[in-house]
């Protein structure tokens, strides 16, 4: 089955009130299942929102130095909440022949739900990256990973290969 690791928001300017412990803690899943992914030829895609990005706050928007971005991962932008909303996101995916997307980033109840959920209206599988999902409400994680498809990294080093 092939597959597409999401890494939704993981930018300065978005993770900023979230605790710094509670985001390197997110990152080392993040970068252990991206490593997962991409070593074994699946995707990896960055997605940064970009609203209200300008010239003066530009560098606020990157993608923070504790993801690791491999050579080959994938960046794409985006100006709403859902990641597939008026972007190319869908059809990167159904070029690869991607069945199954795991999510993780910032934030739970916002951009990663969305993102989620849109991935469901297109035909995609969606599962959430267990410990690798933020956000500034703790609530809204335990929220998600209740209400909806969960995977841990043990099990996605299984699927990838």
């Amino acid at each position: 089955m092939k597959m597409a690791f999401l890494v939704i928001d993981m930018q300065a300017v978005h993770v900023r009130d979230i605790d710094p412990k509670t985001v390197n803690r997110a990152c080392e899943y993040i970068n252990h299942v991206s490593e997962l992914t991409r070593s074994n030829g699946h995707a990896v895609i960055h997605i940064q929102d970009i609203e209200g990005m300008n010239e003066a706050n530009k560098e606020s928007y990157a993608t923070i130095p504790e993801v690791q971005m491999g050579d080959n991962d994938l960046i794409l932008t985006k100006e709403h909440s859902n990641s597939f909303w008026k972007t190319a996101l869908e059809q990167t995916l159904s070029d690869q022949g991607v069945e199954l997307v795991v999510l993780a980033g910032n934030a739970a109840e916002h951009c990663v739900l969305f993102t989620y959920n849109g991935a469901i209206e297109r035909g995609f599988t969606p599962v959430l990256l267990q410990n690798g999902i933020l956000s500034s409400q703790p609530e809204a994680i335990a929220a998600a990973y209740r209400d909806r498809n969960l995977v841990s990294y043990p099990v996605i080093n299984y699927l990838v290969k």
